[in-house]
This record gives structure tokens, sequence and C-alpha cells, in this order.
């Protein structure tokens, strides 16, 4: 059998091709970082509310998206939904139960490019004791040196998804409201 220059050359390239990099560590910038979510009320209005308190691990290459790795690590305590006596029942044992769990975390396993500014995060998401994978949709909204530093680079991103309450044990008035949280994470990294 023969084959054609163009097939061998196709088949010896990867054996010439440069080490791959490792994705390197980027740091949150925590002065432009939230993460929020929303809560429908019986069907008659939406609550909001936030995790003032948190942080994240982060590997980042911009040529390699899927070599991101990440963990976030949450204050469960910092839930702020801006009225304090709802505040204190959702860090009661009917919600978030903070003084036996006081850490939420997310560990992505796989990052997957979908298109060319937006990927799929899949991970195990950990609350009250209990661990789901989660999916979250994330949106690279620019990336480049900062206006006030060109020696700084910024990558600032928009990832949102959902969480199913029920699933982590979390069954206090379902399913007549807050079956499903929508979550929204505003970022911004650079690297470390």
């Amino acid at each position: 059998m023969r084959f054609s220059p163009a097939f061998a050359l196709a088949c010896a390239l990867p054996l010439f091709a440069a080490p791959a990099i490792a994705a390197q560590p980027w740091v949150l910038d925590r002065s432009h970082a939230h993460i929020t979510f929303t809560a429908d009320h019986l069907g008659f209005s939406m609550v909001h509310g936030q995790f003032r308190t948190f942080d994240a691990d982060i590997l980042f290459d911009p040529e390699n998206i899927e070599a991101t790795e990440l963990t976030v690590v949450i204050d469960a305590a910092s839930v702020d939904t801006f009225w304090e006596a709802r505040d204190r029942h959702i860090r009661s044992g009917d919600f978030l139960n903070v003084s036996t769990y006081p850490e939420i975390t997310f560990v992505s396993r796989e990052v997957r490019q979908t298109g060319d500014n937006t990927a799929e995060v899949v991970g195990d998401l950990t609350m009250i004791g209990q661990t789901r994978e989660v999916v979250f949709e994330a949106t690279l909204n620019k990336i480049g040196p900062s206006p006030f530093d060109a020696s700084q680079t910024i990558a600032g991103f928009t990832v949102t998804g959902e969480i199913q309450r029920g699933d982590f044990g979390m069954d206090f008035g379902l399913p007549a409201f807050a079956a499903v949280i929508p979550i929204r994470i505003d970022l911004e990294i650079s690297p470390q």
C-alpha cells in the first residue's frame, strides 16, 4: 500500500509538534466579581441575592480554553438577599445550614468550548453535604490590556446556570417556590 506525501506529512506532524503549554494561574479581581441569584417568590416576584464572600483558584490559557481548571469556594453565611430576617432563614437548617456546612464549593471537571467566545463548564457543586454535577455556560466578554495599565491583561466573563435546590436536600417550601435557582457570575481575572 502506498501513502500520499500529504498523508505521510499529516501523520508525522504530531510527532514534531511543540509540547502543549499548561494553563497558568490567573487571579480573581474581587472588586469586579459577583455571584448573584434570583428566586421566584410564589410567582408574585423575584427575590435577588448574592454571596458577598468567595474566592477562586483559576488555571487559564486563552489559547486553549479547554485546559481551564477552576475551584470556587463560597462562604455560605455571606448570603445576602437585602432582608436580614430572610437571610437568617436561608442560613438556617431549612436551607443552607451554614452552622454545619459553612462552605459551598464548585470544582470543574471539564471545560468544553462551544463557540468563539463561549464554553460549557462542567463540574461538581457541593452544598450542605451533597455533591451534584452542574453545567454552567461561560461567555468571554473581552480579553486584552487594561486601558489604565497596558502591562496588565484582563479577561472578563459572564457565567450562567441553574441549580435545582431539591437536588441538594433543600426541600423547604417545594414545589411552591424557588425550585430552580438561576445563577449569574460576573468576573474579571488577570495573570498571576
